[in-house]
């Protein structure tokens, strides 16, 4: 009996141990993870500097001219460093929106790389604490704050962490609002707007998907191909609000303004050479699988979808944009 209890001793102890053993393993490869994104973020950085330095020595003046991609969904990040060495900012803040886990942003270089202050906003619980374990949240002054923004809520959202008055930068991607909300924000005057564009509805058309406080792109159209609003459209706000349209990534979904008393040497552009046709083919069928449609497809299956002109308020369907 007793040496029945010694057995069962050993085993149970034996198969602690392999359970304490696994979970160091576990432990280690996740350390290992943790090292190698870390590694991989130094690398992108040497390579982002190198490119601009390479690009502050190029003469043209060409947004698309001078992109390269860092931590940018696309060439965003050239058009950055570009900008912020041709204008003279003094206070090195930036605010974006929509920014996930922050691996891919508009403003992670020029946090790492320009050692830039910034707030970001997610509206995911998770997202936000993903940010907040990512080591880059100890390493530079950045604030990261769970919202789901409208236009109601974004001067609050704004105020309540410190910031009025000028900043750098203003980074505009929530796939969906985005013009009622960058309408909405008086609470701060940032030197450079990026906002995200549809470039499905034309360079001619005024338009914006309707205010929905509640927009969420995969919920109003499964096609995820129904949001936000035409460069026309935030063209003619950034006039309003004092802007100078100064040009648009390559890719056809991001466009650039600078405030007019900071411009500079940048030269502004006209609607029609910002715009871009995209090329991206990111629709989906009903169950969520890719289908790859060209432009002229894609804008045909939203052909019954309301848009309004933000100029005149009248609501048109996709099917009638010029």
């Amino acid at each position: 009996m007793g040496q029945n209890l010694q057995v069962k001793s050993k085993l149970k102890l034996h198969g602690l141990t392999s359970k304490l053993r696994i979970l160091n393993k576990i432990k280690q490869a996740f350390l290992l993870l943790t090292n190698l994104e870390s590694r991989l973020d130094n690398i992108q950085n040497a390579l982002g500097r190198i490119e601009a330095k390479t690009n502050a020595s190029q003469p043209s003046k060409k947004l698309s001219d001078v992109e390269f991609k860092v931590f940018s969904q696309w060439g965003e990040d050239g058009i950055l460093q570009f900008l912020i060495s041709n204008l003279e900012i003094k206070n090195k803040f930036f605010i974006e929106f929509g920014v996930e886990t922050y691996r891919e942003s508009n403003t992670r270089f020029l946090l790492m790389n320009n050692n830039w202050s910034g707030l970001v906003l997610d509206g995911s619980r998770k997202n936000i604490d993903y940010i907040k374990s990512d080591s880059i949240y100890w390493k530079y002054n950045l604030k990261a704050d769970c919202a789901f923004i409208d236009r109601d809520n974004i001067n609050d959202l704004i105020a309540k962490n410190g910031l009025t008055g000028e900043v750098g930068l203003l980074s505009v991607d929530i796939d969906g609002n985005d013009y009622w909300v960058w309408q909405a924000i008086d609470v701060i005057n940032p030197v450079i707007v990026i906002c995200e564009y549809n470039s499905l509805w034309g360079a001619e058309n005024a338009v914006s998907t309707p205010y929905d406080a509640s927009f969420i792109r995969s919920n109003k159209h499964y096609s995820n191909l129904y949001y936000g609003a035409s460069i026309k459209a935030l063209n003619d706000l950034a006039i309003s609000k004092g802007y100078s349209l100064v040009g648009g990534n390559s890719a056809g979904n991001n466009v650039f303004f600078v405030r007019n008393d900071m411009m500079g040497s940048i030269a502004s552009v006209t609607v029609e050479s910002a715009w871009v046709q995209s090329q991206f083919r990111e629709s989906r069928d009903s169950q969520g699988n890719l289908t790859y449609l060209d432009f002229e497809a894609r804008r045909a299956l939203l052909g019954d979808m309301p848009l309004v002109d933000v100029n005149t308020g009248q609501t048109i369907k996709v099917r009638d944009l010029k």
